[in-house]
Protein backbone atom coordinates (compact mmCIF):
# COMPACT_ATOMS: atom_id res chain seq x y z
CA UNK A 1 0.00 0.00 0.00
CA UNK A 2 2.85 2.43 0.84
CA UNK A 3 4.32 1.97 -2.66
CA UNK A 4 0.96 2.79 -4.23
CA UNK A 5 0.57 5.77 -1.91
CA UNK A 6 4.02 7.07 -2.80
CA UNK A 7 3.34 6.59 -6.49
CA UNK A 8 0.09 8.52 -6.19
CA UNK A 9 1.82 11.38 -4.30
CA UNK A 10 4.60 11.51 -6.89
CA UNK A 11 2.06 11.64 -9.69
CA UNK A 12 0.21 14.52 -7.99
CA UNK A 13 3.40 16.49 -7.45
CA UNK A 14 4.49 16.01 -11.05
CA UNK A 15 1.11 17.18 -12.33
CA UNK A 16 1.15 20.40 -10.26
CA UNK A 17 1.84 23.63 -12.27
CA UNK A 18 5.17 24.31 -10.55
CA UNK A 19 6.20 27.06 -12.94
CA UNK A 20 3.09 29.07 -12.11
CA UNK A 21 3.40 28.42 -8.38
CA UNK A 22 7.04 29.48 -8.25
CA UNK A 23 6.36 32.50 -10.47
CA UNK A 24 3.53 33.68 -8.22
CA UNK A 25 5.65 33.13 -5.12
CA UNK A 26 8.48 35.21 -6.60
CA UNK A 27 6.11 38.05 -7.50
CA UNK A 28 4.69 38.04 -3.97
CA UNK A 29 8.19 38.07 -2.46
CA UNK A 30 9.23 41.03 -4.63
CA UNK A 31 6.10 42.97 -3.65
CA UNK A 32 6.79 42.23 0.02
CA UNK A 33 10.40 43.38 -0.18
CA UNK A 34 9.42 46.48 -2.18
CA UNK A 35 6.79 47.30 0.44
CA UNK A 36 9.33 47.16 3.26
CA UNK A 37 11.85 49.23 1.31
CA UNK A 38 9.27 51.95 0.62
CA UNK A 39 7.92 52.02 4.16
CA UNK A 40 10.48 54.60 5.24
CA UNK A 41 11.53 55.58 8.73
CA UNK A 42 8.37 57.50 9.61
CA UNK A 43 4.92 58.49 8.43
CA UNK A 44 3.04 61.76 8.84
CA UNK A 45 -0.33 61.46 10.57
CA UNK A 46 -1.24 65.14 10.16
CA UNK A 47 0.49 68.01 8.37
CA UNK A 48 -0.45 71.68 8.29
CA UNK A 49 1.67 74.45 6.79
CA UNK A 50 1.14 78.21 6.77
CA UNK A 51 2.92 80.77 4.60
CA UNK A 52 2.31 84.25 6.00
CA UNK A 53 3.09 87.09 3.58
CA UNK A 54 3.85 89.99 5.92
CA UNK A 55 3.80 92.97 3.55
CA UNK A 56 2.38 93.94 0.17
CA UNK A 57 5.80 94.08 -1.51
CA UNK A 58 6.48 90.41 -0.74
CA UNK A 59 9.84 91.20 0.85
CA UNK A 60 8.96 89.68 4.23
CA UNK A 61 7.34 86.32 4.90
CA UNK A 62 7.13 83.75 7.66
CA UNK A 63 6.61 80.02 7.15
CA UNK A 64 5.50 77.53 9.80
CA UNK A 65 4.41 73.90 9.75
CA UNK A 66 3.06 71.36 12.19
CA UNK A 67 3.78 67.66 11.68
CA UNK A 68 2.55 64.75 13.76
CA UNK A 69 5.13 62.06 12.96
CA UNK A 70 4.94 58.36 13.82
CA UNK A 71 8.18 56.37 13.62
CA UNK A 72 8.08 53.12 11.66
CA UNK A 73 11.44 51.67 12.68
CA UNK A 74 13.49 51.24 15.86
CA UNK A 75 16.61 53.15 16.91
CA UNK A 76 15.93 56.34 14.92
CA UNK A 77 18.05 59.28 16.09
CA UNK A 78 17.51 61.92 13.36
CA UNK A 79 14.78 63.53 11.28
CA UNK A 80 15.29 65.12 7.84
CA UNK A 81 13.56 68.35 6.89
CA UNK A 82 13.88 70.16 3.55
CA UNK A 83 13.13 73.57 2.01
CA UNK A 84 13.44 75.56 -1.20
CA UNK A 85 12.27 78.87 -2.65
CA UNK A 86 13.31 82.26 -3.98
CA UNK A 87 15.10 84.88 -1.92
CA UNK A 88 16.79 84.15 1.38
CA UNK A 89 15.15 81.17 3.05
CA UNK A 90 15.57 79.35 6.36
CA UNK A 91 16.27 82.52 8.33
CA UNK A 92 15.75 82.10 12.10
CA UNK A 93 15.01 78.37 11.70
CA UNK A 94 13.40 76.76 14.77
CA UNK A 95 12.16 73.28 15.63
CA UNK A 96 10.24 72.16 18.71
CA UNK A 97 11.68 68.63 18.57
CA UNK A 98 15.42 67.98 18.59
CA UNK A 99 18.13 70.31 17.32
CA UNK A 100 19.29 71.35 13.86
CA UNK A 101 22.81 69.93 13.47
CA UNK A 102 23.54 70.05 9.71
CA UNK A 103 22.23 71.22 6.35
CA UNK A 104 23.31 70.78 2.74
CA UNK A 105 22.16 71.77 -0.73
CA UNK A 106 21.23 69.13 -3.34
CA UNK A 107 19.80 70.54 -6.56
CA UNK A 108 17.13 73.12 -5.77
CA UNK A 109 16.49 71.73 -2.26
CA UNK A 110 18.21 72.40 1.03
CA UNK A 111 18.15 69.35 3.30
CA UNK A 112 18.30 69.84 7.06
CA UNK A 113 19.27 67.19 9.60
CA UNK A 114 17.56 67.40 12.99
CA UNK A 115 19.14 65.40 15.81
CA UNK A 116 16.29 64.02 17.94
CA UNK A 117 18.56 64.01 21.02
CA UNK A 118 17.19 60.60 21.97
CA UNK A 119 16.40 57.25 20.39
CA UNK A 120 12.96 56.76 18.86
CA UNK A 121 11.34 53.36 18.29
CA UNK A 122 8.54 52.01 16.13
CA UNK A 123 5.19 53.46 17.18
CA UNK A 124 6.61 56.53 18.95
CA UNK A 125 4.99 59.84 17.98
CA UNK A 126 6.44 63.37 17.89
CA UNK A 127 4.71 66.70 17.22
CA UNK A 128 7.08 68.90 15.21
CA UNK A 129 6.57 72.67 15.14
CA UNK A 130 9.01 74.08 12.58
CA UNK A 131 9.31 77.65 11.29
CA UNK A 132 11.59 80.04 9.43
CA UNK A 133 11.59 83.49 7.83
CA UNK A 134 11.96 84.39 4.14
CA UNK A 135 13.43 87.63 2.77
CA UNK A 136 12.62 88.88 -0.76
CA UNK A 137 10.98 85.60 -1.76
CA UNK A 138 7.68 86.82 -3.22
CA UNK A 139 8.46 89.88 -5.30
CA UNK A 140 6.60 88.84 -8.45
CA UNK A 141 2.96 89.36 -9.36
CA UNK A 142 2.61 85.60 -9.84
CA UNK A 143 3.55 83.72 -6.68
CA UNK A 144 3.58 80.07 -5.70
CA UNK A 145 4.25 77.72 -2.80
CA UNK A 146 5.13 74.06 -3.38
CA UNK A 147 4.48 71.18 -0.97
CA UNK A 148 6.14 67.82 -1.66
CA UNK A 149 4.88 64.58 -0.13
CA UNK A 150 8.08 62.68 0.69
CA UNK A 151 6.68 60.38 3.39
CA UNK A 152 3.44 58.47 3.70
CA UNK A 153 0.94 61.09 4.86
CA UNK A 154 -2.60 60.80 6.19
CA UNK A 155 -3.75 64.41 5.86
CA UNK A 156 -2.42 67.78 4.69
CA UNK A 157 -3.66 71.34 5.00
CA UNK A 158 -1.92 74.20 3.20
CA UNK A 159 -2.59 77.84 4.13
CA UNK A 160 -1.41 81.13 2.66
CA UNK A 161 -2.15 84.39 4.49
CA UNK A 162 -2.10 87.66 2.51
CA UNK A 163 -1.65 91.18 3.95
CA UNK A 164 -4.69 93.39 4.34
CA UNK A 165 -3.56 95.79 1.60
CA UNK A 166 -2.87 93.15 -1.08
CA UNK A 167 -5.30 90.27 -1.48
CA UNK A 168 -4.98 87.60 -4.22
CA UNK A 169 -6.99 88.10 -7.39
CA UNK A 170 -6.77 84.42 -8.38
CA UNK A 171 -5.74 81.22 -6.55
CA UNK A 172 -5.25 77.67 -7.83
CA UNK A 173 -3.94 74.38 -6.47
CA UNK A 174 -2.23 72.00 -8.90
CA UNK A 175 -1.52 68.31 -8.29
CA UNK A 176 1.55 68.28 -10.50
CA UNK A 177 2.01 64.57 -11.17
CA UNK A 178 -1.70 64.14 -11.83
CA UNK A 179 -1.79 67.25 -14.07
CA UNK A 180 -4.91 68.35 -12.21
CA UNK A 181 -5.64 71.97 -11.24
CA UNK A 182 -8.33 73.21 -8.83
CA UNK A 183 -9.57 76.79 -8.80
CA UNK A 184 -9.79 78.06 -5.21
CA UNK A 185 -12.90 80.20 -5.03
CA UNK A 186 -14.69 81.96 -2.17
CA UNK A 187 -15.28 78.73 -0.23
CA UNK A 188 -11.51 78.43 0.31
CA UNK A 189 -11.08 82.05 1.44
CA UNK A 190 -11.44 83.67 4.85
CA UNK A 191 -11.36 87.39 5.58
CA UNK A 192 -9.92 88.12 9.02
CA UNK A 193 -11.13 91.00 11.24
CA UNK A 194 -7.82 92.85 10.74
CA UNK A 195 -8.25 92.78 6.95
CA UNK A 196 -5.86 89.92 6.14
CA UNK A 197 -7.10 87.13 3.88
CA UNK A 198 -6.21 83.45 4.21
CA UNK A 199 -6.59 80.70 1.60
CA UNK A 200 -6.78 77.09 2.85
CA UNK A 201 -6.78 73.78 0.99
CA UNK A 202 -6.71 70.29 2.48
CA UNK A 203 -6.61 66.69 1.32
CA UNK A 204 -6.80 63.28 2.96
CA UNK A 205 -4.30 60.57 2.00
CA UNK A 206 -2.27 62.62 -0.49
CA UNK A 207 -0.27 60.55 -2.94
CA UNK A 208 3.34 59.77 -2.09
CA UNK A 209 5.81 61.87 -4.15
CA UNK A 210 3.05 64.21 -5.36
CA UNK A 211 3.83 67.93 -5.65
CA UNK A 212 1.01 70.25 -4.53
CA UNK A 213 1.57 73.68 -6.06
CA UNK A 214 -0.47 76.58 -4.72
CA UNK A 215 -0.30 79.54 -7.12
CA UNK A 216 -1.70 83.04 -6.96
CA UNK A 217 -1.82 86.33 -8.81
CA UNK A 218 -1.86 89.38 -6.55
Amino acid sequence: MSIERNSLLTSILIDLPWANILGDAWKYFRRLVRGFSQEGMYEVLDYESTLHLLNKKGTKAHFSKSKKVRYLQDNIIAYQDHAWGDGEILLNYTTSVGKLVDQYRAGYKTHLIISLREEKNRGDIDDFEISWDVDCGFLKTDGFWDTDITQRTKKIQINVIFPKDRHPRRMTMTETNMSRTHYLGDEFRKLHPDGRMSISWEKNNPKLYEHYLMKWRW
